[in-house]
């Protein structure tokens, strides 16, 4: 016959307990990563290709993180941010972060970061493409004369810009308010948007861009976009801005 000792009752009791509270943590865990993301007038919008379209130059696991995780979270920490201010909730996303004097203190630091890394991102994926071809003559190539010599040194001093960029952050095209070509860098998700300017070709160089393929080598990856920079878009966009 066996005897349970009143040690072996609370042993027992102490394992029964622990599981209860190990399974309810679980479940607990589950159903959080269960919960649908918050929602608000922001949407992350669809990748115009499929991950894998710019292999060998942009591989598909980066650009299923960069789109799905990276950008996702800055359209629900935006949507966050915007949560009890239903007037700021009316406006696209351009708007807002062209003028962040609008923006309550309070929340104008998350607007900035999250705003910005929302609007540079659907921007960037735009901006891309596979078997880009080269551009084409026109009211961009002209202009794009004005601002480079030639091709060669216009990715040489591309690549020069993107590597001088400390820590995170983007190189840009941007159209100035007199309609000029410039080549500039900002930090952060800072836009040229918050500083007057339309960006017509961005370029991240923070590390979750390039990381899993290329390591430290953000040479190669700056030369690697050269190879997929959708110019039938961004001529279009520069005539829209310029007309």
């Amino acid at each position: 016959m066996n005897t349970i000792t009143r040690r072996d009752a609370l042993k027992s009791a102490g394992i029964l307990t622990a599981g209860f509270f190990l399974s309810t943590s679980i479940t607990r865990a589950l159903a959080q990563a269960a919960a649908p993301a918050p929602t608000g007038p922001h949407k992350l919008p669809a990748l115009p290709y499929g991950f894998d379209a710019l292999e060998p130059h942009f591989d598909a696991k980066t650009m299923e993180i960069h789109h799905d995780k990276h950008h996702a979270a800055y359209v629900t920490n935006l949507n966050k941010a915007l949560a009890d201010y239903p007037d700021l909730q009316k406006l696209s996303v351009e708007e807002l972060i062209k003028d962040l004097d609008k923006v309550p203190e309070k929340i104008r630091t998350a607007v900035r970061n999250q705003g910005g890394g929302h609007f540079n991102h659907s921007l960037f994926w735009q901006c891309l493409r596979k078997d880009s071809d080269p551009l084409s003559d026109g009211p961009l190539a002209e202009a794009m004369g004005e601002l480079f010599e030639n091709k060669e040194e216009g990715e040489r001093i591309f690549l020069e810009k993107s590597l001088s960029v400390f820590g995170s952050g983007w190189v840009w095209i941007s159209l100035t308010k007199d309609k000029k070509l410039q080549l500039e860098t900002t930090p952060n998700q800072d836009s040229p948007l918050m500083f007057g300017r339309q960006p017509l070709i961005g370029l991240d160089v923070w590390e979750h861009a390039y990381y899993l393929k290329y390591q430290n080598r953000r040479a190669d990856y700056v030369k690697a976009f050269y190879n997929l920079v959708n110019w039938d878009f961004v001529s279009k966009r520069y005539e829209k801005l310029t007309a």
